[in-house]
């Protein structure tokens, strides 16, 4: 009878055991389904396709940094991706896969649902410009004066060209007369703008300012549009290299220019954001403030929006330059906003990531990161993604 009841407990506790790692193996089964459905639901109900991609700083060849779609008022952290130096480089978003550089040399391909990398490809220098994605490669370049034109599946280079200068914004590109070859273009701190052939590397012209460029040409019509720190609005042919217009705005130039029918958008380190007609070469109006701008602006219908280094995020009205609202933050505003619908989205040298209502510049939500947001923020297919000074890339999607 000993023998029975002994034989009972053994079998109980075996029982329990069981189940309990059963239960353990089942919770943990969940929490794995939990997040591959929020993935699941985010491609679902995401725009889908490229026009749901943002495959450059600005998100198209004009810099609108705009998006399609809509975002929450809500958004909650999905994943977190560790480099080994701050990313002062913002992201582009194509096909389901996020590319950015990091101050560790490295240009990174990270799964935009899992969060997992793909390949890293090292430079010889930090990366702090942004990538720009054109037919399956990403052209980015470096500290190291280099850009390079890196295969966008493999990782692996297919050209480089040496310049004279580190590379600090983002390329671009315009198709070619016949419009069979895609060309790429970039600024230096060799004070020079480039044009190359995409697949080669060939270089088609180099087009001289008078100081170092910082930021990204914008390109729209057949012209492209570069800020430089020779405090000028530089406005050159995309196909032949030659200048057809600068505009004096008074001091440097290290944010990007944004285009929309023939006027340019920028501000400067004076305080002063202007609007320009590029064909007349007129400043159509002026807004100041008493601290540099070295955000680039976001283009909105009616609006524009811009950082600002005396930490508020300004809205103002396109067509006459008089400021809508201002948003205050703890830091400087050196990031530049992103637009999605009725919202704005901008980091802050607060630690914080925000989210803006574009009718009154209220704050609908916020992050804290906690180390400086200089990279500007990418939104695609429901995705915010944004890198910081604390060696991260961060997602961000709509509350499950």
């Amino acid at each position: 009878m000993q023998l029975r009841a002994s034989q009972f407990v053994l079998a109980a506790a075996f029982s329990a055991a069981a189940i309990f790692i059963i239960l353990i193996i089942f919770t943990s089964d969940r929490q794995d389904v939990s997040q591959q459905d929020k993935m699941q639901f985010l491609k679902r109900d995401s725009p889908a396709g490229p026009e749901s991609d943002w495959p450059m700083f600005g998100a198209d060849q004009s810099l609108h940094a705009k998006a399609k779609g809509s975002l929450p008022d809500s958004l909650e952290l999905l994943w977190k991706f560790k480099t080994s130096g701050p990313v002062k480089s913002s992201p582009a978003i194509v096909s389901g896969v996020v590319y950015i550089g990091s101050t560790d040399a490295n240009l990174y391909a990270i799964d935009l649902y899992k969060g997992n990398k793909i390949w890293a490809f090292h430079s010889g220098g930090s990366i702090e410009a942004p990538p720009c994605v054109v037919d399956n490669t990403i052209f980015i370049g470096s500290t190291d004066a280099n850009l390079y034109a890196v295969d966008a599946e493999k990782g692996i280079l297919r050209w480089e060209y040496k310049t004279d200068g580190q590379i600090a914004g983002c390329a671009n590109r315009v198709k070619s007369g016949d419009g069979k070859e895609t060309l790429i273009i970039a600024g230096s701190y060799d004070n020079k703008l480039y044009c190359f052939d995409s697949r080669q590397g060939e270089l088609f012209w180099s087009y001289d300012t008078g100081n170092f460029i910082n930021g990204t040409p914008a390109v729209e019509n057949g012209v492209a549009v570069v800020g430089g720190c020779d405090a000028k609005i530089h406005v050159v042919s995309a196909l032949e290299g030659k200048g057809i217009k600068e505009i004096d705005s008074g001091s440097y130039i290290a944010a990007s220019v944004a285009l929309e029918d023939g006027k340019a958008y920028v501000g400067n380190y004076e305080g002063i954001f202007l609007c320009c007609d590029i064909n007349t070469g007129e400043t159509l109006w002026k807004y100041e403030k008493d601290a540099p701008f070295f955000s680039s602006p976001a283009l909105n219908d009616n609006e524009v929006v811009f950082g600002c280094k005396d930490n508020n995020l300004y809205c103002i009205n396109r067509s006459n330059g008089v400021e809508i609202w201002s948003f205050r933050t703890l830091g400087e505003v050196n990031s530049s906003p992103a637009i999605c619908g009725d919202k704005a989205v901008v980091g802050s040298d607060d630690g914080r990531l925000y989210m803006v209502r574009l009718s009154d510049g209220k704050k609908i939500w916020s992050y804290q990161i906690g180390q400086p947001v200089t990279s500007s923020p990418a939104i695609s297919a429901g995705f915010v993604v944004v890198g910081s000074d604390d060696a991260f890339v961060y997602a961000f999607g709509p509350e499950q």
